[in-house]
């Protein structure tokens, strides 16, 4: 929903946030990478009960995603191949991070919210899934209300301010309606099209 609505118009305030502390050059790939060990690092971090540094590097994470896709744009370095490994390292970092979530619920002996957790993980990997499956039938599917860019801002509050429970359970609901609404857009651009055919 956030990046329909935004499209690239932050392109310039990230330009200038990068230029501060990066300078004039920089891969897209390589914050591409950084960006997921960021997650991985939030990831050990929740593992050792450090909610708010995770928060911390969970932020960050989200900060080199939205930077590397500048980065291709603003600098003319948009390839098949950039965009295919953000999109794989993407899925690894938000199902490793949901990982780590669910270990730590269960050593925590808190069953119910490792059950939700699962939930949460069921409604991320679909969420790709169904624009993949979508794009692959030639239909832009960028809709909904959950996509990277809200459950990142979400999983990151719940860190920072220690309301993960909540936020679970808003995740567990709003990312299965988010595929919900993927179907049925997908399923009303194929009866337009079956009609237009006839």
């Amino acid at each position: 929903m956030l990046s329909e609505k935004l499209g690239h118009r932050l392109d310039p305030f990230l330009k200038s946030i990068f230029k501060i502390f990066f300078g004039e050059k920089g891969n897209p790939n390589l914050f591409t990478i950084l960006g997921f060990f960021a997650t991985i690092i939030a990831s050990l971090l929740l593992l050792r009960d450090l909610w708010f540094f995770a928060g911390i590097f969970f932020v960050i994470s989200g900060l080199f995603d939205l930077f590397d896709g500048m980065l291709a744009r603003t600098k003319g370095k948009v390839t098949l191949f950039g965009s295919f490994l953000d999109s794989v390292l993407d899925r690894y970092s938000d199902l490793l991070f949901l990982l780590a979530l669910l270990i730590y619920y269960l050593k925590k002996g808190t069953s119910d919210l490792a059950i939700l957790t699962s939930f949460v993980s069921i409604g991320t990997a679909l969420i790709p899934y169904v624009r993949a499956k979508a794009e692959a039938l030639q239909i832009s599917c960028h809709i909904g209300l959950m996509e990277r860019a809200e459950r990142i801002i979400l999983l990151s509050i719940g860190m920072l301010l220690d309301l993960m429970a909540p936020i679970l359970w808003i995740m567990a609901i709003l990312t299965h309606i988010t595929v919900l609404q993927r179907i049925y857009h997908v399923s009303k651009r194929l009866r337009n099209n079956d009609k237009h055919r006839y």
